[in-house]
């Protein structure tokens, strides 16, 4: 059984991925003629859409999973290394790329028209031994900084030093993973994880003929090269972990496959980031599955958050009530995310000190508004505060638990622990920047605070009202009068 409390653990986990970077470069436009100049069509570019790729979509998926995460590989003195440094600040990366002179940063870039892919441009030239050895220098100085270290190699060129540096890590006791492309896997010696798909498997010489041939040329593999474990990614079967006195096989978890991109990155990061957590390598795995379902139900290189993976959990476990409690300093991160995602954020704010009735009907109405609900919670001196030195009754803590565990509610972030904030959500309001400000109760727009601020940053405002005869303070008179 999975330990559900662990999830609670991720923030903590500190994962250094070394690999292959690149930048994915999309343009994206309408084709609605062919050229005169030759038989191809015309497409007139409306959006240019840059992500990280290579390691660096691995580094990424392992952010949105509120993993902490340092990414190195190398990249050129270019404008599209300044592009794919600027996009690891966003996505809250931490860069230890390492800058060289005489070849480009490796970019992909692709024509897409009418949700179809035109033509795929690559700009690459393979990196030197020189290149390498340098790479390899700036790991032995920042591997301390993190506890799991990931190797993702797409074979051009950053990892030529690999397994120097795989002796190096386990040394110092890091836990090792591999993403493998090259088909001699003695070059990833002493790696505890190794993550081939079939194809790369069967290039290495793996035999899929039927399940026992699988199990002994895996296990083949692992004697030769000194592996802890194989996990091979199989598609529609699902994924088989395979140690030397285990086999345990995860079935697909999806239902209906839009994108497989990316997929192969989302599990390995997945891995990671369970395992620094201190989950089991069998329960690390199939949490990764369960995130690999998720993913490729989404289109694009896409990512899982923590919430999306606790719900999954939920139901492949047939339970419900689990979930996952967002950091208070990883709630703007993740609000930040949702919004590159397009999705439509809706802020209110309270003390919410004895949940009742009219505050489940009133944030279950506020989130209708939109895709995701922030809550801004009155910290317990905030409450007193207001309410007078008898309140809270329930302290920060058990109000955010609660709250975060209706389905209405996404986040909870609290604010006014400090007097001088005057205990008012402006400063909140402020960073989270919502597309919708929610009050309710007998506000005017006017009398709302951050309702100027949300305004002229292109918002609504919304007043919602409240169930009548529902209030915390009747609550509490009753439960006096009753005592």
């Amino acid at each position: 059984m999975i330990n559900l409390a662990l999830l609670q653990q991720l923030s903590k986990a500190s994962v250094l991925v070394v690999g292959d970077v690149m930048l994915d470069r999309y343009f994206n436009g309408d084709s609605q003629r062919i050229s005169p100049e030759a038989p191809v069509p015309v497409v007139k570019i409306s959006k240019i859409e840059d992500k990280a790729g290579g390691a660096a979509n691995v580094a990424r998926n392992i952010a949105h999973l509120d993993g902490k995460v340092g990414l190195l590989g190398i990249i050129g003195q270019d404008s599209t290394g300044d592009s794919l440094l600027q996009l690891l600040q966003s996505e809250h990366i931490e860069s230890q790329l390492v800058r060289q002179h005489s070849r480009p940063t490796i970019a992909k870039m692709r024509v897409v028209s009418r949700q179809q892919q035109i033509v795929r441009l690559d700009q690459e030239e393979s990196f030197s031994s020189d290149d390498a050895a340098v790479l390899a220098e700036k790991f032995t100085a920042v591997l301390p900084l993190y506890d799991v270290v990931l190797f993702s190699d797409y074979a051009k060129g950053s990892l030529q030093q690999v397994q120097a540096m795989i002796r190096q890590a386990k040394a110092a006791g890091k836990t090792v993973l591999v993403d493998p492309k090259q088909a001699d896997l003695t070059v990833y010696a002493g790696a505890d994880v190794i993550t081939p798909n079939l194809a790369e498997f069967r290039l290495a010489g793996g035999q899929t003929g039927s399940e026992q041939q699988m199990l002994d040329s895996a296990r083949a593999f692992m004697h030769k090269a000194e592996l802890g474990a194989i996990l091979l990614t199989r598609s529609e079967q699902g994924m088989s972990l395979i140690t030397a006195t285990e086999h345990h096989h995860f079935p697909a978890q999806v239902l209906e496959v839009s994108d497989v991109t990316g997929a192969g990155d989302t599990v390995i990061a997945t891995l990671a980031v369970m395992l620094s957590a201190g989950f089991s390598l069998p329960e690390a795995t199939e949490l990764s599955n369960l995130a690999a379902g998720i993913v490729v139900g989404k289109v694009g290189a896409a990512t899982v958050s923590p919430e999306e993976l606790a719900q999954k959990l939920n139901k492949h476990l047939f339970r419900q009530g689990e979930h996952y409690q967002t950091p208070y300093d990883k709630v703007l991160q993740h609000i930040e995310f949702a919004k590159k995602a397009g999705e439509r954020i809706v802020f209110t704010n309270g003390c919410f000190d004895i949940l009742h009735a009219g505050h489940v009907r009133y944030l279950a109405q506020a989130k209708a508004l939109g895709d995701r609900l922030v809550v801004g919670l009155n910290a317990d001196a905030s409450v007193a505060r207001l309410k007078g030195p008898q309140r809270p009754i329930n302290s920060l803590e058990d109000r955010a638990t609660v709250l975060s565990s209706l389905a209405s509610v996404d986040w909870v972030v609290p604010f006014g622990e400090d007097a001088a904030e005057n205990d008012t959500p402006l400063q909140l309001i402020q960073q989270v920047k919502p597309d919708v400000l929610v009050k309710g109760g007998d506000y005017s727009i006017d009398t709302i605070v951050g309702a100027d601020f949300v305004l002229q940053n292109g918002g609504e405002v919304q007043v919602l009202t409240f169930v009548d005869g529902r209030s915390t303070s009747k609550v509490i008179r009753k439960i006096q009068d009753l005592s």
